[in-house]
């Protein structure tokens, strides 16, 4: 939470000596909570208490200790405090911290604008199921942002600003002052019984919508990815090729169109020096009558995109479209160039031997397919990749590197 909703609600007791912590008033809050979203009783009683009076206001670390000031408790009404400890469990449930870590080193850096994101990402929902919290909150509002955002969303839309916020590691990963150091010195939860709480607390999250039906979008959204995790398939699928073409680009040759350094140093003799050719890749593209054009175009384009990245481009890329037979052989620099001919029936076996065949041997062959094609009966003297388009892809066999292109239902 902001430190200006510590400020404002406890402005009262400014030059008193900070109160000793009100558990009975906490624990209330606490109960208050889980009485009122049973779903998340689970996690919220999993979190130890750590009283201090550097905490602003309340704040977890990545050990799902919960961090509470004295004087914020006594400033609060008991409403209210059971609003922040749904906030503060939130982060840990929708494990902010391991997100965060995987943002980029710049966004890492300004921990208290991953905060603030992370807090309207949070605060839609609450405030969408009638939860009070404390004045000064931040909402996607106070931004000109739309809400049902992820914390990623938002990130782009909140500027650096001198607002003060810090809810400890347990939301933007960065230990906060007051946290105690590792997990010793109070009760802590390890990653494996954390991960345990998020599945148990999303069993419980479905179950409640099944029976009452009055849950936020965003809880109803976060209990489906924990419980049916949808794989990006574009970054699997970029993973394989760009580790392919690595693969392929780590063979070596000596050539003496450019002579070692060490030439000079022997009169006479011309040493060859090692090169690192990049890999030349085909594409293969299956163009029978049960492939969707939209699907097709979709995955090409994500292929194009990654060879690109990798450096390779224009006269190192074929792509042969497919059916029983070859139709087409092109080489492209963007997915718009290629032409797409065939309808029949399938045999991808035809194109990755067509590609093999060329003139160039690609050191790389992906083939784009709805997975209904007889395959090699061995492993050809390449990397291949085998990318399923549908849920009902037949696999191929195990020697082949494959990635399943799922859209998200």
């Amino acid at each position: 939470m902001t430190v200006d909703a510590a400020e404002h609600g406890a402005g009262d007791l400014a030059g008193r000596e900070p109160p000793t912590l009100d558990r009975t008033k906490l624990l209330a809050a606490r109960y208050r909570a889980a009485e009122d979203r049973p779903y998340l009783a689970s996690a919220l009683y999993s979190l130890s208490v750590v009283p201090s009076a550097l905490v602003p206001t309340m704040g977890v670390d990545r050990h799902w200790r919960c961090y509470v000031s004295p004087a914020f408790v006594a400033a609060t009404p008991v409403p209210e405090l059971a609003g922040v400890w749904i906030h503060e469990v939130s982060h840990l449930l929708r494990d902010h911290h391991g997100r965060a870590d995987r943002l980029p080193a710049a966004d890492q850096r300004d921990h208290a604008r991953v905060n603030i994101a992370q807090d309207c990402e949070i605060n839609d929902d609450l405030l969408a199921d009638g939860l009070l919290l404390p004045a000064g909150r931040v909402e996607p509002g106070d931004f000109g942002l739309p809400v049902g955002l992820l914390f990623e969303g938002y990130l782009a839309g909140i500027p650096p600003q001198p607002r003060r916020v810090d809810c400890g590691s347990g939301a933007h990963g960065r230990a906060a002052p007051w946290e105690l150091s590792g997990p010793d010195g109070a009760p802590s939860v390890t990653p494996v019984e954390a991960g345990a709480l998020r599945r148990s607390t999303a069993e419980a999250i479905r179950s409640h919508a099944r029976s009452r039906g009055n849950l936020p979008a965003g809880w109803k959204r976060w209990a489906d990815q924990i419980l049916e995790p949808v794989v990006d398939w574009r970054r699997v699928l970029a993973g394989a090729v760009r580790e392919a073409v690595a693969w392929a680009g780590g063979a070596v040759d000596y050539t003496y169109r450019r002579p070692s350094r060490r030439t000079p140093a022997l009169r006479g003799v011309v040493l060859p020096s090692l090169r690192r050719p990049l890999p030349r890749v085909a594409i293969v593209i299956d163009t029978s009558g049960s492939m969707g054009e939209d699907e097709l175009a979709a995955a090409l384009a994500e292929v194009t995109g990654v060879l690109r990245e990798v450096g390779v481009r224009g006269e190192r890329v074929s792509v042969l479209a497919c059916d029983a037979d070859v139709h087409v052989v092109s080489r492209v620099t963007s997915a718009e160039q290629v032409e797409l001919g065939g309808g029949g029936g399938t045999d991808m076996r035809v194109g990755i031997a067509a590609a093999l065949a060329q003139r160039d041997r690609p050191n790389v062959v992906i083939v784009l397919t709805d997975g209904y094609t007889p395959w090699p009966g061995e492993t050809p003297s390449c990397r291949l990749i085998a990318a399923l388009i549908g849920a009902g892809a037949p696999a191929p066999p195990d020697w082949v590197e494959t990635v399943r292109l799922e859209e998200p239902s």
